[in-house]
């Protein structure tokens, strides 16, 4: 039943991906036919008659009298729909609240309906399609099988009104849960355990039974190594559970939902024999190893991705690497269409889009372009107008086109508005240092298992504080030589701070961290609300106190005389 349901939801995919490849040669069409139907939808709202939508009939005069609003325009509204208060901004009923990370500023509501939940269905349905061609590029005989997942799915909590709030990924997947079910190898209330690590752990069991198991998906790539890392750490006690048919009593569940998933688990003896042997082969379990079958990982390019992409090989090998959809708790704005591809192709069905180029950024009400009008290789603020009610939305994200599939803009998130770093005027982006990483790594042949910028607290100008924390059994010879490649590096990457450093910015210090504290900054986030599955880390921060408390085992700076040293 399994198989004929993904067979049928990989056609089904095929078929939305052939219907999206038709629009993306004639996008503005396509983005005309959207707006026209969304505006005859929610007209009649009460921000759709402040703003006119009723009157409006091509998008000149939308971009003409709709004004672009940030959140802080739309939080009022969004309180009332919270307190249960209709046709606020959607003209359907709210069914449930996305709750944007949270990891650059507060918190932000974003209203779900049926209409908006459809419209991003059909993004990721047109997703797999282009994902299940390129598989069968790759091999014409491969058929769509379950992935493995660990994200978190349980709602966070209820308004006043009884609407549901909590992560995109939440909602999104129980709204579509019987596709969940049918997608992924592990049982849905598997990924309503609350405990990180035994979430993961009976994730893992459940998907280790199946030796078809085909993919691995997590939203962000640190969660995707996440997965490997527990997979490896807990290989011995996985085995046994599967031998034993038990699910380890030292797991954090609630009764209930250990009692449930028991009644789904049984032993997998001959599977357990064969992990077995593979353990002691090779002396640890990586995916790869786990599921010769394995065709690709989806997980989000782009942004601080290719950091965590360097460490992938050690676990996954030649696998390749699939971005699913460019998204946020507030839209889908981009379709993957090929594996190990950052350009995503503008999700001309899930919204409408405008650009705001870069010499308009600091424009209140700026000039914005539209589609057919972006040039390869320019980068622009994205703005958007979607079924969730948010209308000329700017949700603050930098993207850069990068080519054209047919008509239609291939685009990649780069970073944050806002999220910049600057000594004096340099602006600084995670894109920047994140270059300037993948290159030293290599160079000084080490791993490294995170970092963050930051900047000194007792100096101004201030000198860059390059943070790292090493992988395990990594050691670093050269500090001193280090810290005066990340100079060149990064003025290489970004010339402005080239420039100040030899006129204005002292050189950079390094600081290695003690083992464990960007575990220790990723568990404070969680703290503050972030959910497990939203969890990405900042590479560059402007809060001069983000990474206080923890342990510098040494802090190296370079003599005055390489101050400046290109």
């Amino acid at each position: 039943m399994t198989n004929f349901l993904l067979s049928t939801l990989g056609a089904f995919g095929i078929y939305a991906k052939e219907q999206f490849v038709r629009k993306t040669k004639a996008p503005i069409a396509a983005q005309e036919r959207f707006l026209r139907e969304l505006l005859r939808i929610q007209h009649c709202t009460e921000l759709g008659y402040k703003f006119g939508l009723g009157e409006i009939q091509t998008t000149r005069q939308f971009r003409d009298r709709v004004p672009l609003w940030s959140y802080s325009d739309y939080e009022p509204y969004m309180e009332r729909i919270a307190r249960g208060e209709p046709n606020v901004l959607t003209a359907e009923p709210v069914v449930y609240i996305n709750l944007t990370s949270g990891t650059t500023s507060k918190q932000k509501m974003v209203p779900v309906t049926r209409q908006f939940s459809r419209s991003l269905s059909k993004a990721n349905a047109t997703s797999l399609g282009f994902a299940l061609e390129a598989m069968r590029r790759r091999s014409p005989k491969l058929e769509l099988g379950q992935l493995v997942s660990a994200n978190f799915v349980k709602v966070q909590g209820k308004t006043a009104a009884g609407i549901k709030y909590g992560p995109v990924t939440a909602g999104s997947y129980r709204i579509n849960r019987f596709v969940c079910e049918q997608l992924f190898a592990q049982p849905f209330r598997a990924m309503e355990i609350a405990d990180n690590l035994s979430r993961h752990y009976v994730c893992l069991l459940f998907a280790l039974a199946n030796p078809q198991t085909r993919g691995i998906t997590a939203n962000f790539p640190m969660l995707v190594l996440q997965i490997c890392g527990y997979l490896e750490q807990y290989a011995e006690a996985l085995i046994e559970d599967l031998q034993r048919g038990t699910i380890a009593s030292w797991l954090t569940l609630e009764p209930d939902l250990r009692a449930g998933l028991e009644r789904q688990w049984s032993a997998h003896p001959n599977r357990a024999a064969e992990l077995q042997a593979v353990l002691r082969s090779t002396g640890r379990l990586t995916p790869q190893a786990a599921w010769s079958k394995l065709s690709f990982v989806s997980t989000a390019r782009g942004g601080t991705s290719d950091f965590y992409f360097e460490r992938f090989p050690e676990y996954f090998g030649n696998t390749p690497i699939f971005g699913g959809v460019y998204g946020t708790a507030e839209g889908t704005f981009g379709i993957c269409h090929d594996f190990d591809q950052d350009g995503s192709i503008l999700a001309l069905d899930s919204g409408f889009y405008e650009f705001i180029p870069e010499s308009q950024w600091e424009v209140t009400q700026p000039q914005t372009l539209l589609p057919n009008e972006l040039q390869i290789g320019d980068r622009y603020r994205i703005v958007v107008t979607t079924y969730s009610g948010l209308y000329r939305y700017d949700i603050g994200d930098v993207v850069e086109v990068v080519g054209f599939y047919e008509q239609t803009p291939l685009v990649v998130f780069r970073h944050r508005r806002g999220g910049l770093l600057s000594a004096t005027t340099e602006k600084t982006t995670e894109f920047h240092v994140i270059q300037a990483m993948q290159v030293l790594q290599p160079e000084f042949g080490l791993q490294l298992e995170d970092f963050c910028i930051t900047l000194s607290d007792r100096e101004f100008p201030s000198p860059y504080l390059v943070n790292i924390e090493l992988a395990a059994g990594a050691t670093i010879a050269n500090a001193a030589g280090f810290l005066t490649r990340f100079d060149y590096w990064l003025g290489e990457f970004n010339q402005p701070y080239a420039t100040v450093r030899s006129a204005q910015v002292p050189p950079p210090r390094l600081r290695i961290l003690e083992r464990g504290s960007f575990a220790i900054v990723r568990q404070r986030q969680i703290d503050r609300g972030t959910s497990a599955s939203q969890l990405k880390l900042l590479h560059i921060s402007e809060d001069r106190q983000f990474l206080q408390g923890l342990t510098v085992l040494e802090e190296v700076q370079l003599p005055a005389d390489l101050s400046g040293v290109r």
